[in-house]
């Protein structure tokens, strides 16, 4: 089905990833209709060019995108598939297996039923700040049941072909026990992480480098509506988190064996080079150049700009602050075979070079 044939859509819900999906959907040539149980978020969202507010005629409507919370899926679904008889109809929740059960119950036909869930959202919420392109490369996940319809499959493919993400297919149960491990479990292990720094004197606080704000910065997300999402997943998250106590009583049991401790390190290594490298494609072991810039207009610009005179290409990078100057610290990521060459560049053009432990 291509993008005529999808439009006009429905979007329910435009907080983050409602409004993101619209404004793409929008971008990409459908008339988008935006629904909001609180108005004034499909406004916002569609005074920054998502949509419009205009109520849809309901016999016309191709397609329903339904972006609410979890405890509201389900009735918003059933509701939906009830109200727009001509339309398939998919949601971005995170979580699949309890919302379908839930649509189960029900008795409804669900033949245009097909739910989706696309990795990718922040820590921020609201229609402020969404953006066509927060599925660009991302991977969106897809999940049809024994009723779907091949044609509603077909849609929801377009639809996350049309936001520019990597459409894969998988069960709902197989997707939500995946989603614990990636992505729940994590969002648990930063909370606690973050908890603890609670109980952190301020002065040692301080001392706080970019490590332990890369750890802590999904537990800024929205405490209420991750609550839903693990009460929606409990039996998953509760399974991975057996797994999880087993490995810190293992560590505390053989803290004081270094042959124990080290075994465990190096696990946690292996873990972080099994996930997929840039590109999907296998882990690099890249090389890090740390160079300080100036907390300034125009700093950065023209770093990048003697990067680039360099012929150096950036893997990848972060930033970091100091916490009494005002400097920051780039660590630029390169492949190891040009980062001596990218050190001589930056000390020639002038600038400090910093060790990323000392930086960092």
């Amino acid at each position: 089905m291509n993008e005529r044939e999808l439009s006009p859509v429905l979007v329910i819900g435009t907080g983050l990833v409602g409004a993101s999906v619209a404004h793409a959907l929008t971008a990409a040539g459908l008339t988008v209709h935006l629904r909001d149980l609180v108005p004034s978020h499909a406004q916002v969202a569609a005074s920054r060019g998502a949509g419009t507010t205009d109520e849809p005629d309901a016999d016309a409507v191709r397609l329903v995108v339904v972006a609410v919370p979890p405890t509201a899926l389900a009735g918003t679904i059933a509701d939906a598939l009830a109200s727009f008889p001509h339309a398939t109809v998919t949601d971005v929740g995170s979580v699949k297996g309890t919302v379908l059960a839930q649509l189960r119950a029900t008795g409804a036909d669900l033949s245009r039923y097909v739910g989706s869930h696309p990795m990718a959202g922040s820590q921020r919420v609201g229609p402020l700040t969404a953006s066509p392109e927060l599925f660009v490369d991302r991977t969106w996940v897809i999940t049809p049941h024994d009723t779907s319809a091949a044609h509603a499959v077909l849609d929801v493919t377009e639809v996350a072909r049309l936001c520019r993400a990597r459409s894969v297919s998988m069960g709902a149960a197989h997707h939500d026990e995946a989603v614990a491990q990636v992505s729940h479990l994590p969002h648990l292990v930063s909370v606690l992480m973050g908890a603890r720094l609670t109980e952190v004197p301020a002065e040692h606080l301080r001392l706080a480098g970019q490590g332990v704000r890369d750890v802590t910065r999904i537990a800024g997300s929205d405490p209420l509506l991750w609550r839903q999402i693990l009460d929606a997943n409990s039996a998953a998250v509760r399974s991975e988190l057996a797994v999880l106590l087993a490995d810190l009583q293992a560590l505390v049991d053989g803290f004081d064996d270094p042959d124990v401790l080290t075994a465990i390190l190096e696990r946690g290594r292996e873990g972080t080079r099994a996930l997929p490298g840039k590109h999907g494609t296998a882990p690099v072991d890249y090389a890090d150049v740390v160079i300080e810039i100036p907390d300034a207009p125009g700093s950065l610009a023209r770093l990048f700009r003697d990067i680039e005179a360099a012929g150096v290409n950036i893997e990848d990078l972060s930033i970091d602050h100091d916490n009494s100057r005002e400097v920051g610290f780039l660590s630029v990521k390169v492949t190891p075979d040009r980062a001596e060459l990218l050190r001589a560049a930056m000390t020639d053009a002038g600038w400090t070079l910093r060790d990323q432990d000392a930086a960092l």
